[in-house]
């Protein structure tokens, strides 16, 4: 055995998963089962296949329907009881579940800039809150994991209410991260890049635009779901106990160009 790879590994931990359904989420939670957790898979969509790959890689796994949009302070706190009694304590959170609408500032909806803000920002507040009270009420460490964006350090066009969303991530990522590093709760954040899925399909299949991205990614390519799981293993082990308040780009690059 070696002690160091030891440290990388989640044997026995229990995770939450928000947006595991697909994409970026599903990629998350199968790479969290591959170091050795068991997962808990939230999503207002069904997670039979994430939680029956899961099971394929021999971990225990539950899934949890809950639409985040409606999410309050007491359901946050029942969605973490719920999981505790059907895995273990959880000891390891990634808020992962997001969604972006597109529109020009002066056009955009305000239905569409609150359910944003309340998917993309204040269930993972409300998450992470309900995750460190049981943490800090049992004297035990953990791990928060939040998925920021590029637009987490860029202004992008036509998606204000998701731009006002990640940067709000970052930021909490860090002001969560002070209070509860003492306490061995650590607050990190990925910023995936520009990544192949749903939520760039519209950008992927602009020829024009598209191509213009693509091109200012150092790496020469779309980063896939995958290129997360390593970051975030990392970010979720015991390698990673003095990393506090990070946000981690995942980009391919993008961020040096």
């Amino acid at each position: 055995m070696n002690a160091l790879l030891d440290r990388f590994r989640l044997d026995g931990k229990t995770a939450i998963v928000t947006g595991a359904a697909r994409g970026l989420g599903r990629a998350i939670a199968l790479g969290l089962a591959e170091a050795g957790a068991n997962v808990a898979l939230v999503d207002i969509l069904a997670c039979e296949e994430t939680a029956v790959a899961i099971r394929d890689r021999g971990c225990r796994c539950y899934t949890f329907a809950a639409d985040l949009a409606a999410f309050d302070p007491e359901a946050a706190s029942a969605l973490l009881g719920g999981i505790a009694k059907a895995l273990a304590e959880p000891e390891i959170l990634v808020n992962n579940a997001g969604i972006i609408r597109r529109a020009p500032a002066i056009d955009h909806g305000w239905q569409e800039w609150q359910e944003t803000l309340a998917i993309d920002l204040s269930a993972a507040f409300l998450l992470s809150q309900a995750f460190a009270r049981r943490r800090l009420a049992a004297g035990q460490p953990g791990k928060i994991v939040n998925v920021a964006s590029m637009l987490s350090f860029q202004g992008g066009a036509l998606v204000p209410a998701y731009t006002a969303a990640k940067s709000g991530l970052a930021g909490l990522t860090r002001a969560l991260a002070n209070e509860w590093a003492r306490h061995g709760i650590n607050v990190n954040a990925i910023a995936p890049g520009y990544m192949a899925t749903e939520l760039t399909a519209a950008l992927r299949d602009d020829p024009e635009r598209g191509r213009a991205m693509l091109g200012r990614i150092p790496a020469g390519r779309w980063g896939e779901p995958e290129d997360l799981q390593g970051a975030v293993v990392f970010l979720c082990s015991d390698a990673a106990e003095y990393v506090h308040g990070t946000v981690l780009p995942i980009d391919g690059g993008w961020l040096s160009w």
